[in-house]
């Protein structure tokens, strides 16, 4: 005869020790969630000191949006995880029309008006609103919910689904166009499909099929895209004919970086060098130039590690959760921003070729920003709310004693 016998119960921290907030939002503060939201504060103080090198006014209205982008990243902690999955499809499917909006014939320009031959930007009068940016999150949050639902990714049909989805909001972004923001979605989505399980021989032959096509595209890019493209090319080789054309802000921004030396210069001296090398976008695009020729080599490698730690934190959220959901939304979050610092870093010291992609938290740009904030404050949600070993119950176990 055999018999269950309870045993001891074992002593666990008592609910009502935690704070006030803890309880009521079920969440934990002593998290991994906070390496992130440290990185994301210390990026953007670098960012706004860098953009006041040349632009102070500029740089008094980025860290408003700093403000707006903190109380973001802290109201996107309390919704419960449930709710932030539910309505993701819902809030997708409204950046979908923001981003159809922007494309779509006869919208009057006083809504949205044309830059640079983009449009990108929806006019709200004193602020002007880029659907690209938030769409970005919104996509991630939708795909994490639609690829815990998939019912099989580790076959070719089911890979199809899911890049069939992502093609929607990649061709309205090329069509405004915008091929930098469009180019970040499906590198992350395949860091998302290996996260939930994916063949890896099956993304590895989308990678190879990806670079095998890419040269095909080329005739039919913009002119001022194969542009770029060639005077990269023609930089690499030792041509420097293109250095006073499209080459020139990739030129200007290697010369700045170089001038920041070992130790940086001083804010006088260092504005003085960008605007005699009339770097364009220098508070945008082109803001890593300005950091490395203000704050030099060290600065430049501080500003990367933070970036890394990032990234990295993401990852380890991704890895360490226990929800499906939150892990796929870290994996989605961190591949991003990953992606994209790459990008912008690489263009600015000359190894890849310019794409208009943002720096993120550090390049200037509101609704740039308080996205990247939003995203920060996702991490935190999905680490603090799924904290290992936290709780306040009184747990027993049950062992079976035979006789």
């Amino acid at each position: 005869m055999s018999v269950f016998v309870r045993a001891p119960a074992r002593a666990v921290k008592s609910a009502p020790n935690r704070p006030v907030v803890s309880r009521i939002l079920g969440i934990s503060w002593r998290t991994i969630g906070w390496v992130p939201i440290v990185c994301a504060a210390l990026l953007t103080v670098i960012g706004i000191a860098a953009i006041a090198t040349t632009e102070p006014s500029m740089a008094a209205r980025q860290a408003a949006y700093a403000f707006v982008g903190v109380l973001a990243a802290a109201l996107i902690v309390i919704p419960a995880p449930a709710v932030v999955e539910r309505w993701s499809p819902h809030v997708f499917v409204v950046m979908l029309l923001l981003l159809i909006l922007l494309v779509l014939p006869g919208v009057p320009q006083s809504l949205v008006r044309p830059r640079n031959g983009s449009r990108c930007w929806i006019d709200l009068g004193p602020i002007d609103f880029q659907p690209a940016e938030f769409a970005k999150v919104a996509w991630i949050l939708a795909s994490a919910w639609w690829l815990r639902r998939a019912a099989d990714l580790r076959t070719r049909a089911g890979l199809l689904l899911p890049i069939v989805l992502t093609a929607v909001p990649v061709v309205l972004i090329l069509l405004q166009p915008d091929l930098g923001t469009a180019l970040l979605f499906f590198p992350t989505l395949l860091a998302m499909l290996f996260m939930q399980g994916a063949r890896r021989t099956h993304l590895v032959a989308v990678i190879v099929s990806a670079a095998l096509l890419a040269p095909a595209t080329y005739p039919v890019l913009k002119p001022h895209q194969r542009a770029r493209i060639d005077a990269l090319v023609a930089q690499l080789t030792g041509d420097d004919r293109y250095t006073r054309s499209i080459g020139f802000q990739a030129d200007r921004a290697r010369m700045l970086v170089g001038a920041g030396g070992l130790a940086g210069n001083g804010k006088t001296d260092a504005r003085d060098l960008v605007r005699y090398n009339a770097l364009p976008e220098e508070h945008n695009d082109m803001i890593f130039a300005v950091t490395a020729c203000r704050w030099g080599l060290l600065g430049g490698l501080l500003l990367i590690a933070l970036e890394v730690t990032l990234v990295g934190s993401a990852l380890a959220i991704a890895v360490m959760t226990r929800s499906p959901f939150g892990r796929l939304v870290a994996t989605g979050i961190g591949s991003m921003i990953g992606f994209q610092s790459f990008v912008n870093i690489g263009m600015t010291i000359g190894i890849l070729p310019i794409t208009g992609l943002t720096l993120p938290f550090v390049s200037s740009g509101g609704t740039s920003l308080v996205a990247c904030w939003v995203a920060a404050g996702l991490l935190f949600a999905v680490a603090a709310r799924d904290a290992r070993g936290t709780g306040g119950m009184m747990g027993g176990s049950a062992a079976r004693v035979g006789a």
